[in-house]
């Protein structure tokens, strides 16, 4: 079973999803640009990704992820 966690970036300006074992070790890693300081991340019960950026007009992001997303028809 592989879990996910998720790091903001406020020099790298992007999000980082972790890949972790069961074991808890890393197992792949993926940046996520956003192009924007990232100061805090956080996951909604329905899979909801929330960021909250660090810049001048911060905002609140929030991405979907990809079992949401419309697929072509």
């Amino acid at each position: 079973m592989l879990r996910n966690l998720f790091a903001g970036g406020l020099v790298s300006r992007d999000i980082r999803r972790l890949e972790l074992n069961k074991s808890g070790e890393i197992i792949n890693q993926e940046a996520i640009p956003i192009g924007q300081r990232v100061r805090d991340v956080r996951q909604s019960p329905d899979g909801f990704l929330y960021l909250l950026t660090d810049e001048g007009n911060g905002q609140l992001i929030r991405l979907e992820p990809p079992s949401h997303s419309n697929s072509p028809s």
